[in-house]
């Protein structure tokens, strides 16, 4: 029962249905990690629409972007997206205090190569009180060679981090969520 409670929540908090000030796409850490992405001054990045009946089934924070090369070829995928969480004892708070004008959340990247393989996850901006241990590059680097196939499941195949349940839940939900989504975008 816990654990169903626990992912409804997670589900709740990861699709958005809690108002944020909204992703910041020209936000300058991210425009940095782009660039390091492209590899050079200013890579073109192109975004990928998501059409509506898509959305209304996958909800997101996010885009997804593409880069090609100079011979307009593909170099690679990435989606940049935000992920919600509690406030401190906001999930676990029983009187309902929460203040959902200001969920706690974090922004983050998925890399894909052009199978739709994850090649790289990377928290850059976490504005969360707890959870940190979510932006550890050895933690995220179990995500990498993901396709979408198979599930992702916290506790199995996906290490759990104690004091970042939330995170760790909500970050895992999210990249396999977006994996699939970006085959099916591509797909069509």
């Amino acid at each position: 029962m816990y654990k169903l409670f626990l992912l409804a929540i997670i589900f709740w908090f990861s699709t958005g249905f809690f108002p944020t000030k909204g992703f910041n796409f020209e936000d300058k850490t991210l425009r940095k990690e782009l660039q390091k992405l492209g590899g050079v001054e200013n890579p073109d990045w192109k975004e990928i629409v998501v059409p509506e009946s898509l959305l209304a089934v996958n909800p997101m924070q996010g885009k997804f972007l593409t880069l090609m090369n100079q011979n307009n070829d593909l170099q690679k995928y990435v989606y940049a997206g935000r992920v919600n969480g509690c406030r401190e004892g906001g999930c676990s708070d029983p009187t309902g205090t929460m203040n959902i004008d200001t969920p706690e959340f974090f922004d983050y990247l998925i890399v894909f190569d052009s199978k739709f393989t994850v090649q790289q996850v990377k928290v850059y901006n976490y504005q969360a009180s707890h959870g940190q241990e979510v932006t550890n590059k050895g933690w995220l680097k179990q995500f990498q060679g993901y396709d979408g196939k198979k599930s992702l499941t916290v506790g199995k195949g996906i290490d759990a981090i104690s004091g970042a349940t939330i995170s760790a839940y909500g970050i895992t939900v999210d990249i396999q969520g977006k994996t699939r989504l970006l085959s099916q975008l591509v797909a069509k």
